[in-house]
């Protein structure tokens, strides 16, 4: 995967396109659109693929790295899921590299594109780092408003970019978007909140997570309990799905 640059210049967004294009598979495409559910009253209803594997995304974005802000927005904007993706993971590395300036106007570009960014990978990759990592030591005002979006893929960035707090013990943010979040429709809601809960129980305490899930186990939804103590032994496991703590 050679790419050609004019000299003098850095990274091109229309080489770029150019590399997609020529990594286009189209059976892959069809799996992938099945995998993601982006059939008529499914979750990704719409959403639209290449055919290219993360890896070679990944790859993508890297050989491409140092594509201004500007033009990784505009690749967001695509129809394409892998492009959305790899102008994803270009703004996470900008993010990480950049002064506190630049992380707050990355920050709020992506808060600006959620339309976009709209499958569980997308959020997945990038929420902890970009949203939680310019948050983590800022008001969590934003976080509580996104839990009341009507859109799927912002509830679920409000839960993702706590897992970076849990990375330093804090276990407070987490458990109250938690509870927020409890009755919310969509499984793939009740599963990213299960394995938040998970990680507050295995970085922060074991017995915050027993005491939530001892005030809150009459509202929470199967699927959230069984994923929060998943690293649980299995007895104790079984004692906590008949309600005994």
């Amino acid at each position: 995967m050679k790419i050609k640059q004019r000299a003098g210049t850095g990274p091109c967004l229309a080489e770029l396109k150019i590399e997609f294009k020529r990594n286009a598979n189209p059976a892959k495409a069809a799996i992938l659109s099945r995998f993601f559910k982006t059939g008529k009253g499914e979750y990704a209803q719409g959403d639209r693929f290449l055919g290219l594997t993360v890896p070679q995304t990944r790859l993508l974005a890297c050989k491409f790295r140092g594509l201004p802000d500007k033009a990784a927005i505009s690749l967001l904007r695509s129809p394409w899921h892998e492009e959305r993706l790899c102008a994803l993971l270009m703004l996470t590395d900008n993010f990480r590299r950049a002064d506190e300036n630049k992380k707050g106007g990355i920050y709020r570009e992506y808060i600006s594109n959620t339309r976009f960014i709209n499958n569980w990978d997308l959020v997945d990759l990038t929420a902890p780092e970009i949203v939680g990592g310019w948050l983590k030591d800022k008001s969590k005002k934003p976080l509580f408003k996104l839990t009341g979006s009507a859109l799927l893929w912002e509830r679920r960035i409000a839960v993702l970019a706590c897992f970076n707090f849990i990375k330093d013990g804090e276990s407070g943010t987490p458990l109250a978007i938690a509870r927020k979040l409890l009755n919310d429709k969509e499984d793939l809601i009740h599963k990213a909140v299960g394995w938040m809960l998970r990680e507050v129980g295995k970085r922060c305490s074991k017995k915050i997570l027993l005491d939530f899930l001892k005030t809150n186990y009459s509202r929470m939804p199967r699927t959230a309990l069984r994923y929060a103590i998943e690293h649980f032994p299995d007895k104790k496991r079984k004692a906590i799905l008949s309600g005994k703590f």
